[in-house]
């Protein structure tokens, strides 16, 4: 039986998830259901799509993913299925799939047509698990939908470069559970601009001019413990999804805090890049 996960904005508070958990049993007594998050922010399509490209991808091929996130259907919001990757995704058309499959082309998209469908509140249970029961049985996308190209794609998450390749202005994406910064440039775009040079990362008032690859790198070994960086200090590193992300090494949002909150940045917030 294939996994089916779920990727929402519901929160643990209410009943949502395991209403849609109990649907999908209901269907397949047998299904392997996986939670990747539901605590994405309300609404926020650039943070769902930062986790789930981060994490499909430890999936095996074949896995359907659900997307509960801003999933009401309108006639700009249309109920689709990619499949892509090997992968199946599950959504609303609002951006969230064209954000992680943006360097990659789909095998097949389709707008969800299923008969009778319930015209409720809650379509991810009342249309999403319908669909995704299907293709777990082995069903084709053909039976539950109809040709789709109109796959949005939101440009204004992208970075960009000025001052004719001189200057990278990003944003924060996404602020971790331990306030990490998380920005939306990614190491191969700031290394095809870079081109070797020297540069200067900003963000508010702080200057970095060096991007480590982990977190202890911030630390000088060979200098005595007292003369040493470490615990409660700024980096900027590549992180394991290879963004520029700033970080306060070894913080405690209950109690230092983060980078997010010593350096007053937040979702959609500007970080500046200049070579020099």
């Amino acid at each position: 039986m294939a996994i089916i996960t779920l990727t929402t904005d519901f929160g643990l508070k209410d009943h949502f998830v395991g209403t849609l958990k109990g649907t999908i049993y209901k269907e397949l007594p047998d299904a392997n259901i996986v939670d990747i998050s539901h605590n994405i922010s309300p609404f926020n399509i650039q943070e769902c799509a930062y986790i789930l490209e981060n994490s499909y991808k430890s999936f095996p091929k074949g896995t359907i993913h659900v997307v509960g996130v801003d999933s009401e259907p309108t006639p700009e919001n249309q109920h689709i299925v990619v499949l892509v990757d090997g992968h199946y995704f599950i959504s609303a058309n609002n951006g969230v799939i064209g954000l992680i499959i943006s360097e990659m082309k789909p095998d097949k998209i389709v707008e969800i047509n299923i008969p009778n469908p319930l015209h409720g509140s809650f379509p991810v249970m009342d249309v999403f698990v319908q669909v995704a029961c299907h293709i777990a049985r082995g069903g084709t996308l053909e039976v539950v939908g109809k040709p789709f190209d109109q796959l949005k794609d939101l440009r204004d998450f992208s970075p960009s470069v000025t001052d004719s390749g001189k200057k990278i202005i990003g944003s924060v994406i996404y602020i971790d559970n331990y306030g990490n910064v998380v920005t939306n440039i990614h190491k191969n775009f700031f290394e095809a601009y870079r081109k070797g040079r020297d540069f200067e990362l900003n963000a508010r008032t702080t200057q970095l001019t060096k991007i480590h690859n982990k977190y202890s790198d911030i630390i000088n070994f060979e200098l005595d413990k007292g003369q040493r960086r470490g615990a409660g200090d700024l980096l900027a590193l590549f992180n394991s999804a290879n963004y520029i992300e700033l970080a306060i090494y070894k913080s405690d949002m209950n109690t230092v805090g983060g980078a997010s909150t010593l350096l007053g940045l937040d979702y959609r917030d500007t970080i500046t890049v200049s070579f020099i």
